[in-house]
């Protein structure tokens, strides 16, 4: 999709001009809802993260390829549900697997669409934890849509606020987030404390 306005730059060139498979190297995304096979092995799963590397569906380094796979199963901790089929996981197990998927691109930026949708609080947790990890550990960039405003504050470097398709406000969660502007898009009013020296608005 082209942009309506403007130009969008990724490392430093317009991204008209980077080819997908050059593209799909370094960015990897994790959709809301993701589908696999009801068969399909979390393994055989992770292992498709590498198709990018491959020509005519054959790689050119099956050891690297291996070594890649290995690596994202044991920082995702899903290396003990290897030879399990993905239909058999729980929502939190599924989307750490998918998150694994992407890290086998071996890719540099990571873009989340909700990735805590629909899991209970303790797979919530696991899994910003797990990306705060990935962005801390591994230096990789990560875009995220969340809907949970207290996630979005205490996780996040910063923060982008939308409202109908359109940036609201954007800058770092300590200094943006306050009473008047979750008024303008939430419109409620709540108050704003602090937890851990972050913000913290009360959802009561």
């Amino acid at each position: 999709m082209k942009p309506d306005s403007g130009n969008i730059s990724l490392f430093g060139r317009d991204l008209s001009d980077i080819k997908l498979q050059e593209y799909s190297r370094n960015v990897a995304i994790v959709h809301q809802y993701n589908t696999a096979p009801s068969d399909l092995s979390v393994e055989k799963l992770v292992y498709y993260g590498r198709t990018t590397y491959h020509t005519l569906g054959l790689s050119p380094d099956p050891e690297l390829d291996e070594k890649k796979v290995q690596q994202a199963l044991e920082i995702t901790h899903t290396d003990k549900l290897r030879n399990k089929a993905v239909a058999e996981l729980s929502g939190g197990q599924k989307q750490r697997v998918w998150i694994a998927m992407a890290l086998a691109h071996d890719t540099k930026i990571l873009f989340l669409d909700e990735p805590t949708t629909y899991l209970d609080i303790r797979y919530q947790l696991q899994i910003l934890r797990l990306v705060r990890s990935l962005n801390r550990d591994l230096e990789i960039t990560i875009v995220m849509v969340l809907h949970d405003i207290n996630q979005s504050l205490y996780y996040s470097d910063e923060i982008v606020a939308m409202q109908d398709g359109h940036i609201v406000a954007k800058g770092l969660p300590e200094e943006l987030i306050t009473p008047q502007l979750v008024k303008q898009i939430y419109d409620v009013d709540l108050d704003i404390k602090r937890v851990d020296g972050k913000p913290f608005v009360i959802p009561v």
